[in-house]
């Protein structure tokens, strides 16, 4: 992913107003992210449990989602699957994220889910650059780099739902 500044993320959001985008919080180590690692960036928000955001690109442009998810812990013996990056996580380590559709539909109340890491790390589990907390990402057969377009086409279906 290429490095973007607060300016470049802020401005990217579909599916929120403008002044929320400009009131969100950023991801504290922006300045400091390894951007070649990472195939979207996607943070938590700490001081609102249950929302999160990720920017990507898609279709030629930097793409801003605000995401939802359940605060509530699941069972530690539970474990759950991502379906961007297919890591398996423990307890709450996936969680149900769902982002408002853009345009009139979203203004209805309209959304899309998808089950997710719900640190957003996935370029890192894929990369073998984070671990799976008690837990082990699948032996799979496809490369690295397939893994990657994987979930980079995994996250591009989802985003473009946002749209239709």
């Amino acid at each position: 992913m290429k490095a973007l500044t607060e300016q470049d993320i802020r401005t990217s959001f579909v599916n929120c107003s403008k002044g929320e985008a400009k009131r969100l919080p950023l991801p504290r180590d922006l300045d400091e992210l390894r951007w070649d690692d990472l195939d979207f960036l996607g943070w938590r928000d700490l001081s609102a449990p249950g929302r999160s955001y990720i920017v990507t690109e898609h279709d030629g442009r930097t793409a801003g989602i605000t995401l939802r998810f359940p605060s509530q812990q699941r069972g530690f013996l539970h474990r759950s699957m991502c379906s961007l990056c297919l890591t398996t996580h423990p307890g709450s380590g996936v969680s149900l994220m769902t982002a408002r559709k853009t345009g009139q539909s979203g203004r209805e109340g309209n959304s899309v889910g998808l089950y997710m890491c719900t640190d957003l790390a996935c370029s890192l589990y894929v990369r073998g650059r984070k671990a799976v907390p008690s837990g082990a990402r699948f032996k799979e057969s496809l490369t690295v780099e397939e893994q990657i377009a994987r979930t980079s086409a995994n996250l591009s279906a989802f985003v473009a739902k946002l749209f239709g």
